[in-house]
């Protein structure tokens, strides 16, 4: 299992291994995305946070990659969560305001992995039935757009319209007390 040097990124096949609970390449793939992670939190963290986001994210990364769909997604996952760290740094460091979004946010990532399935099972439950199906042929079966579309009989635009609402509802879900 080897890094792709130069490119940012992780050799897929690492990736996947860490992804399936093989704990040699989880302590590589930290060791590899560890560089990459600090090089982006030192541009985009405040310099008293840079080492606290790496150490998030990288504690993210050992915590969920084994809830990471797809392998190809790793590196554009991996910095969107090094941003969430930056910003809620930031926000504890000025005392911004927290929405009742980010507060739902942050209790969500309190959760141990079950109770989130759970959560996220009842919330997918809750959706009425055709925002239901596209999130479970989209979400859990990882058909297409195109594929959603042939199935159901719907426009491409039909079916990401209802993708969009039901994801939006299901986070309306998770965030509410």
């Amino acid at each position: 299992m080897t890094v792709l040097a130069g490119a940012g990124r992780c050799d897929p096949s690492l990736v996947e291994a860490a992804r399936r609970g093989d704990a040699e390449a989880l302590v590589s793939l930290i060791g590899a995305a560890q560089p990459d992670v600090r090089r982006y939190a030192a541009r985009n963290c405040r310099a008293a946070d840079i080492d606290d986001a790496v150490q998030e994210t990288l504690l993210l990364l050992y915590r969920r990659v084994g809830t990471l769909r797809a392998v190809s997604s790793f590196s554009a996952w991996l910095f969107a969560v090094a941003r969430r760290a930056c910003l809620r740094l930031l926000r504890r460091a000025t005392g911004t305001f927290q929405t009742p979004a980010d507060e739902a946010e942050a209790r969500l990532a309190l959760l141990a992995p079950e109770d989130i399935r759970i959560d996220l099972s009842r919330a997918i439950q809750s959706l009425p039935e055709h925002y239901r199906e596209v999130i479970l042929l989209r979400d859990i079966e990882e058909l297409s757009i195109d594929e959603i579309a042939d199935v159901l009989g719907l426009t491409r635009e039909s079916v990401k319209a209802r993708i969009h609402r039901a994801r939006l509802m299901i986070r309306e879900y998770l965030i509410r007390d």
